[in-house]
């Protein structure tokens, strides 16, 4: 928790800019799980940023923000069906023991919309900073070698979301260098 601590103002500063990303696509008062929280800088942004009532959701605890909370198993999520207007999963698939799981959740739970960012294996520069990140992060935060990592590249990730019914409706390039990220906006089907 201290790491978050450290780095609280860069968190919020990129939460913010985040808000923007995504201000076309989140309304005000929105009800907003933020999927893999971790510190809760992020959610609670979204949540002054939109107005919204937010729940952060994380196989561990580890906010330093005082949001809603709860604990997850990675696979399956607490909520019912169609709970949330909107699920955030920033930069946490990668992470994720069965991400295609995970993202099946989300849809389950989101009314409408799911917003993912990612980094992308892209090119030899961002697959090593990938590689480096995954250990980086299991080293800081997980103090254990059995995660996988599952960083994908552009089409693999819209392969993916294609798999499960999540039409794309929006893409941004956040950066590309040194590490391709990219923020997508997806939509559950209408029935």
């Amino acid at each position: 928790m201290n790491y978050y601590r450290i780095f609280s103002e860069f968190y919020q500063r990129a939460a913010r800019k985040m808000c923007f990303d995504c201000k076309d696509f989140i309304e005000e008062g929105s009800n907003i799980l933020d999927l893999g929280c971790g510190s809760g800088i992020v959610a609670n942004e979204f949540g002054k940023f939109f107005k919204a009532k937010i729940v952060g959701a994380d196989i561990k605890d580890q906010r330093v923000k005082k949001i809603p909370f709860a604990i997850i198993d990675g696979f399956r999520l607490p909520f019912p069906q169609d709970f949330f207007d909107v699920v955030l999963i920033n930069y946490v698939l990668h992470h994720a023991q069965d991400p295609i799981s995970l993202l099946k959740e989300a849809k389950r739970v989101s009314k409408e919309k799911i917003l993912v960012y990612e980094d992308l294996t892209e090119g030899f520069l961002s697959k090593l900073i990938c590689q480096l990140h995954y250990f980086s992060y299991n080293f800081l935060f997980q103090k254990s070698r059995e995660s996988k990592i599952n960083f994908r590249d552009d089409k693999n990730w819209k392969d993916v979301f294609n798999d499960i019914k999540l039409k794309l409706v929006f893409e941004k390039e956040i950066s590309s260098f040194p590490v391709k990220k990219k923020l997508f906006i997806l939509e559950k089907p209408r029935v």
